[in-house]
């Protein structure tokens, strides 16, 4: 019997135990094993105020086909529901304005309406952008911050690309490759773009984007960490690294009604995989008929043959696991950087917060003297959340570099984000129920050469046979691609599963 490890209980390593049983059959084993004590990785439904709340990623892109067709082939694509018209706001320069309009990521294009986010300084340096020589050489990867900062100056950065790319990453601009994260960006360079002002216009129109903000033709409306995440957790929303869809007609946004805990006890229920909660992979050999992988406390070991091994972890310990059997692939693991966050998430009274705006919700300029980095206004955003006459919103704070600020106790984030939400939304309100989840290395962080580095672990793994990676260390950190990973890393193992006989 062909029996196989998922390595990892989040969203990528059951998608790919579902689409091994679908390759593989009945007759298959698949064990997952997962170190903490729930599954579903950085994808958490907790129950706020009696509602099922996400407090991960909340939602992701329906113009990429991985996960409607996966909701279709679990048995969930009734439970697919779309954001309301409501539209996101960003606070820069003190005010509260909409989110502006014209930008690829925040990269300005011909057309950008940057009035009342820049100042008047600012805007005169995105309109001189276009005169100024670019020099660029097809193919290199630089910081997108620094590449931004100098061609448009400061407020281009800190009060429209950061805040947009922070959202997604939880992280920081300067520190962001610009073929990770805003890939039509840099193949409109590569293509002789004359500046960055017109490169972004052609990414736009190459991904059907008329007018909104994000990339792969995402309107304003519902755009961003405010209209689609919260640190980062939200970005299957948007997600900037992903290949550019035909414009399609209908909604871009997608959520499941009932929360991703949904998806995940879905996933089990249809892979038939047989699934290890709280269990510790420590060590993983190869052996002459598979791979032997080392489970559990150091004194009382435990040993798990297999035939083949799915790594579908973060990338520390993704690179700890292939140190031994693939050194190459663990050094380039080892180069990826993870971002930390909390998400706080409250619930108030409608008569309490009635004067709340009719946003989806707000993203924060980095340079503004605030704590949250954006909040969304859930039950506005999202209908279903708001059906019993409660108001729920989530908060983010902090991203990469910014651990110090999160090293304080539940109560004075939650203390915090209040004492923002008097500033962005005029709600003083003591909340009737709130929850704070921490995300300790969420994230991983898209540096510049971060697709070499993929490349590198990529091909390292192949070289070995029977052992696959997969997750958002990968090609994006939103659902969508974290689902693509796992689908194809199942569609790799299977035909050698297949056709080899079994045995151990």
């Amino acid at each position: 019997m062909t029996r196989v490890a998922v390595v990892g209980g989040g969203v990528s390593g059951l998608a790919c135990a579902h689409r091994l049983r679908t390759l593989l059959g009945p007759a298959a084993e698949i064990v997952v094993l997962e170190q903490r004590d729930r599954l579903g990785g950085v994808l958490r439904t907790i129950d706020l105020a009696g509602a099922p709340f996400d407090v991960g990623a909340e939602a992701f892109l329906v113009r990429r086909p991985e996960v409607p067709a996966l909701l279709a082939e679990i048995g969930l694509a009734d439970a697919l529901t779309h954001p309301t018209a409501a539209t996101a706001t960003i606070r820069a320069g003190g005010r509260t304005v909409g989110l502006p309009r014209g930008t690829l990521m925040g990269v300005p294009g011909r057309d950008a309406d940057l009035g009342g986010v820049l100042s008047d300084a600012g805007r005169a340096a995105v309109a001189a952008e276009p005169s100024t020589p670019l020099d660029w050489d097809p193919g290199t990867d630089v910081a997108l911050g620094a590449l931004l900062r100098r061609r448009f100056g400061p407020e281009v950065v800190d009060r429209i690309a950061d805040p947009l790319l922070g959202g997604v990453y939880a992280g920081r601009v300067d520190r962001l490759g610009l073929r990770a994260t805003v890939p039509a960006l840099a193949a409109a360079l590569d293509a002789g773009a004359g500046s960055l002002t017109e490169a972004a216009s052609t990414g736009m129109a190459g991904s059907g984007q008329r007018a909104g903000t994000l990339a792969a033709g995402t309107p304003a409306a519902g755009s961003s960490v405010a209209g689609s995440s919260v640190a980062g957790h939200g970005v299957s929303a948007a997600e900037p690294s992903a290949v550019p869809q035909p414009v399609a007609v209908g909604p871009v946004f997608g959520a499941v009604r009932g929360g991703y805990r949904e998806v995940i006890a879905a996933l089990v229920a249809a892979s038939g995989a047989r699934v290890r909660t709280g269990v510790t992979v420590r060590e993983l050999h190869r052996r002459p008929d598979g791979w032997r992988l080392v489970l559990g406390p150091v004194p009382q070991p435990e040993a798990l043959d297999v035939d083949a091994v799915v790594l579908a972890v973060p990338a520390p310990a993704a690179r700890r696991l292939l140190e031994p059997v693939a050194p190459a692939a663990a050094a380039a693991a080892g180069r990826i950087e993870l971002a930390s966050s909390a998400v706080v998430a409250l619930a108030f009274r409608a008569a309490d917060v009635a004067g709340m705006p009719g946003t989806s919700g707000c993203l924060v300029a980095a340079d503004e003297p605030l704590s949250v980095k954006g909040v969304t206004h859930a039950s506005t955003k999202w209908a279903h959340l708001g059906e019993d006459g409660l108001v729920r919103l989530r908060a983010s704070i902090g991203r990469f570099g910014e651990e110090a600020s999160l090293q304080v106790d539940d109560a004075e984030l939650v203390a915090r984000v209040r004492a923002d939400l008097a500033v962005l939304d005029g709600v003083d309100a003591v909340p009737v129920a709130s929850f704070v989840q921490r995300w300790g290395g969420g994230l991983p962080q898209y540096g510049v050469g971060h697709g070499a580095v993929v490349d590198t672990l990529e091909s390292a793994v192949a070289a070995v046979g029977g052992l696959e990676v997969a997750g958002s260390m990968l090609h994006g950190v939103g659902v969508p691609a974290c689902v693509a990973t796992a689908r194809a890393a199942a569609e790799r193992l299977a035909p050698a599963l297949l056709a080899a006989p079994t045995g151990r």
